[in-house]
């Protein structure tokens, strides 16, 4: 009997709520305090100028910079591997725009750890979230479960290498330096400290000016929190921004509960493949479900 793709994932939807059924736990929505003194990043959009000396910086730090080209003409339009830090411009009116970055989150919670079955993606204590190239086996279930797709993978390199921002650590970061973006932004758009006094920061700056501010802190809670967050400006929404709509449940933990039921009750190992394309799926359906409802929003 032939198996179409709808069928599939509702097959496999199936599989997975029954694995979740016999392994499901609860997600405390309250950040820890021990996860707001880790390091992270908060981006003011309405600071941002486009200079994009971030994104040359980032590319220079780690060695990206294989084309040739000029960098004042490199204009990716999404993360590859050439670029793990990108700042796109948009634009809502002739008077209402802005610059918004794009990068690995660094999540409290991240689900490229979560899927990663041989665990060459690791959260250090710091909240860095790694890459290990000697544990990697190029599956690259890290790219599918990113609800930023953030992951980046080299497909035209012989002994490939999956890329996004690791916040310098190899080189500026234990020598007790910030992170190359950081350190160049002549408005400092960039900010770099312990999440939890960026996260005050960013509510001081909201408070101080609610005429300026979306009163949203992205990352404040988002998939259970993120050590990079984004202020926008007041009448531009993240979700016209790109960065849309989460609860607070990170889809990691849906991973967690499926790998957990298979190896507690010795479901085939078939089974794995489904769950994780069900939570592949699931990203991206919600992804189309949002670019869908804007584009109609737009149109009206």
């Amino acid at each position: 009997m032939a198996l179409n793709r709808r069928d599939f994932f509702k097959t496999s939807t199936l599989l997975g709520g029954t694995i979740l059924g016999v392994s499901k736990k609860s997600f405390a929505t309250e950040i820890p305090d021990h996860i707001n003194d880790n390091i992270g990043m908060l981006n003011d959009s309405t600071l941002c100028i486009g200079c994009r000396g971030c994104q040359s910086a980032c590319k220079k730090e780690h060695n990206l910079e294989r084309t040739g080209s000029d960098p004042r003409y490199d204009m990716p339009l999404d993360l590859n591997s050439e670029n793990m830090t990108l700042i796109q411009l948009y634009k809502k009116s002739k008077d209402e725009f802005c610059f918004i970055r794009r990068s690995c989150l660094h999540c409290n919670y991240p689900s490229c750890v979560s899927v990663c079955p041989v665990a060459a993606f690791i959260k250090r204590d710091d909240g860095v979230v790694v890459w290990d190239q000697d544990k990697c086996i190029g599956c690259r279930y890290c790219q599918v479960a990113c609800p930023f797709e953030a992951p980046t993978f080299e497909y035209d390199e012989a002994f490939p290498k999956v890329l996004k921002c690791d916040f310098c650590k190899d080189t500026r970061l234990k020598e007790g330096l910030e992170p190359a973006c950081a350190s160049v932004c002549p408005r400092g758009a960039i900010k770099f400290g312990k999440r939890g006094e960026l996260l005050a920061e960013a509510k001081k700056r909201i408070a101080d000016n609610p005429e300026r501010y979306n009163p949203h802190i992205y990352g404040e809670t988002e998939i259970g929190g993120t050590s990079v967050m984004l202020m926008a400006p007041k009448d531009i929404t993240f979700e016209e921004l790109g960065y849309y709509h989460w609860d607070e449940t990170p889809p990691g933990e849906l991973a967690e509960n499926i790998q957990q039921g298979i190896f507690k009750y010795w479901i085939p190992p078939v089974a794995l493949y489904s769950a994780l394309g069900i939570i592949a799926f699931a990203n991206r359906k919600k992804n189309v479900e949002q670019d869908e409802a804007k584009e109609a929003k737009d149109e009206n």
